[in-house]
């Protein structure tokens, strides 16, 4: 938890955007932590289904000045006063004139709101609304300086080959300025989950990690992976908001009854039964565009508290320390790592006794008949009493109502006795 806190400090500060210098800042520093990833790149102006990859996006100053001189808000001093794409725009307003260039949120006085106008040329600035209030009738000066350039589109890819080409795959988003859930709380926790599984000696499946900006950068990924991730993908995450510690929430498959489906809410369900599930139709990151058809790849969201849910969202309000912090860096960690357990070792075993085996001789069950079972060989018979050859680890924790990890352990026991034999594993779908 301190480590993912700690690298997402380190990320904080860089002006990312859907293009340039801070994306590629991000992905450097990411492909410190994971040196397997390459970060490739797609030209401005190439078509992508339906959209068009931007211009690159330079901000060389913006600042606003109040008729006293004094500076009412500077793009030096937070990134997320300019509007995202904002253009250049130099000269003396009145208070009047400017008022519709400014972007405020009066159910949040103090916060500084995330806003942006990527497709369309305007300018602007985000202040508290606190600050907009005080502003004084005057002559402002507005100075901004941006610029297009055709550059590039970047995204980083990893993948970590397995024991067959079936893939999970995840994805998450790297174009947020300075928002600590909705953004860094993404792509820290993927970069820790892929350091964890790369450091694995044996891996079922293979594994592809997408750090792409949000929307156009997935959809740029899709336009020359879809084919692939179509026939080979059993599982996907996207991972967004899983830094706070408020809450655990579940956006499921476009169908809601994928495989996938079935393992998250298991591991919510014994993580955090309280967690919430959201329909497909409140959908709205990445996998608007991984699970739309004809793509169609089983993709959820295992969040903590979900994009929109929490008062600070889009906003300066949305900080580390105040809203992410490492134990809730640590939550989203583990329910990923819960999944993809049970994604690698969901076995379909097979009883190799007729009637109930005898768990006294092996040390597993008392001799001495007083009656009463014990929850210990009691659990280890209504385990092996399922164990025909059909019904996965995970499909027998679901019917007794435990987690998959007590099951597979009771299966595991088992198996070192020659009570039960596995006879395959059971694929996502």
């Amino acid at each position: 938890g301190k480590r993912m806190f700690d690298f997402a400090r380190q990320l904080w500060s860089y002006p990312r955007s859907l293009t340039g210098q801070g994306v590629r800042q991000t992905l450097n520093d990411i492909s410190n932590r994971l040196p397997g990833l390459q970060i490739l790149e797609v030209p401005s102006g190439s078509k992508v289904s339906d959209w068009t990859v931007p211009q690159e996006w330079i901000v060389q100053s913006a600042r606003l000045t109040g008729p006293d001189g004094k500076t009412i808000c500077d793009y030096e001093d937070n990134n997320l006063h300019l509007i995202g794409y904002s253009d250049s725009y130099r000269g003396l307003l009145s208070l009047e004139e400017l008022q519709p260039y400014l972007y405020s949120l009066p159910d949040l006085p103090t916060a500084i709101p995330y806003v942006t106008s990527y497709y369309e040329r305007r300018w602007g600035f985000c202040i508290s609304h606190e600050m907009r209030q005080s502003l004084k009738p005057g002559q402002y000066n507005v100075d901004i300086k941006t610029r297009y350039v055709d550059g590039s589109l970047h995204y980083g890819e990893l993948v970590l080959p397995g024991e067959t080409d079936d893939e999970i795959f995840v994805s998450t988003y790297i174009c947020h300025p300075s928002l600590a859930n909705n953004e860094l709380s993404g792509p820290v926790v993927a970069t820790e989950l892929a350091d964890v599984i790369s450091s694995r000696q044996s891996r079922r499946y293979t594994y592809r990690f997408v750090f792409a900006p949000e929307t156009i950068g997935a959809i740029a990924y899709l336009a020359t992976n879809a084919t692939h991730l179509k026939s080979k993908v059993k599982a996907a995450f996207n991972l967004t908001c899983v830094g706070d510690e408020r809450s655990y929430s579940l956006l499921p498959t476009r169908q809601g009854k994928r495989g996938i489906d079935t393992v998250a809410r298991h591991v919510l369900r014994h993580h955090a039964p309280s967690y919430v599930e959201y329909p497909w139709t409140e959908r709205g990151s990445d996998e608007r565009q991984y699970g739309s058809p004809p793509v169609d790849l089983p993709m959820i969201s295992m969040m903590r508290t979900k994009y929109w849910q929490y008062p600070e969202y889009h906003s300066s309000l949305d900080q580390l320390g105040t809203v992410v912090t490492a134990d809730g860096l640590l939550g989203g960690l583990d329910v990923h790592l819960t999944a993809i357990e049970i994604l690698e070792e969901n076995m379909i075993p097979l009883t190799s006794t007729i009637g109930e085996p005898m768990l006294g001789k092996r040390g597993l069950y008392s001799t001495l008949g007083a009656g009463n079972f014990s929850i210990g060989p009691t659990f280890l018979l209504d385990v092996w009493s399922l164990c025909d050859g059909q019904t996965s680890t995970l499909e027998i924790a679901e019917r007794l109502g435990v987690s998959f990890r007590q099951t597979n352990s009771a299966i595991d026991t088992l198996v070192k006795h020659e009570l039960v034999s596995l006879c395959g594993h059971k694929v996502c779908e």
